[in-house]
C-alpha cells in the first residue's frame, strides 16, 4: 500500500534527522548489501541509506531495485541519499525509529 502525502511530510521530518545504516557503492546490491538492508528494515522500519554511486541515472536505478529487493518504498531521494520505509509487523518499539521518533 502506497505511503500518503501525509505519512511521508512526517517520515521524511524523521529522516531529516538520521544517519545512513546502508551504504552502497559502485559494487551495487552485493549479498551482503541485501542481508543488511533486511536487517536494518526489520529493525529500524525507516533508514537513510547514502548511495556512493557517481551517475545519477544509475542512483535511481539503483534506488529503485533496492526498493524492489528491500519490500520496501522510496520516502524521498536527495543526492545521494535515499530514505526507504517497510512496516514490520512484529515491531520492536525501541529499534523502530517511526515509533520512537514520533511526538
Amino acid at each position: 500500500m502506497p505511503l500518503t502525502n501525509e505519512q511521508k511530510k512526517q517520515y521524511k521530518s524523521i529522516g531529516h534527522h538520521l544517519k545512513p545504516v546502508l551504504i552502497v557503492s559502485e559494487n551495487g546490491l552485493t549479498e551482503g548489501v541485501q542481508a543488511e538492508l533486511e536487517r536494518a528494515l526489520n529493525d529500524h522500519e525507516l533508514i537513510k541509506v547514502q548511495l556512493r554511486i557517481t551517475e545519477r541515472e544509475d542512483r535511481r536505478a539503483v534506488t529503485d531495485e533496492l526498493c524492489k529487493i528491500g519490500g520496501c518504498e522510496l520516502v524521498q531521494s536527495i543526492g545521494k541519499m535515499a530514505l526507504v520505509y517497510r512496516k514490520n509487523p512484529n515491531v520492536n518499539k525501541l529499534l523502530s525509529n517511526v515509533h520512537r521518533f514520533q511526538a
